[in-house]
């Protein structure tokens, strides 16, 4: 079974900010480890870091008119950080993996969801 995982960034510090140069040196090592295991997993594709949600452009289309705004329409919490797909042979394996991203225990979450066709 394919799976997305979304990362929602939530309150994880992100490398450049402040709250992530107040992290102890071990603890940003950890975190850069982290990551690198997970994208080291069979099966895993991962993904691309996404910029700021601040950057995103939302599209609509009312009464055949494009609309753009700029920005999302999500509180930052909620906000998209990145994503990778995995192959698992189950959603138990998928959670595993979920749950070893860093963002999921410093202030995120992991979504995950199964993939198929329509």
């Amino acid at each position: 079974m394919k799976y997305m995982l979304l990362i929602h960034q939530g309150t994880t510090p992100l490398p450049g900010s402040d709250e992530w140069e107040a992290l102890p040196d071990d603890e940003k090592g950890a975190v850069y480890a982290a990551y690198k295991a997970v994208n080291e997993t069979p099966g895993l594709t991962p993904g691309e870091q996404m910029q700021p949600p601040e950057t995103a452009t939302t599209v609509r289309v009312q009464d055949g008119k494009t609309l753009t705004t700029d920005g999302p329409f999500v509180e930052i919490k909620e906000a998209l950080g990145g994503y990778c797909f995995l192959e698992a042979d189950d959603l138990d394996a998928a959670i595993e993996l979920a749950a070893r991203i860093p963002a999921a225990s410093m202030g995120g979450a992991i979504e995950v969801r199964p993939l198929g066709s329509w």
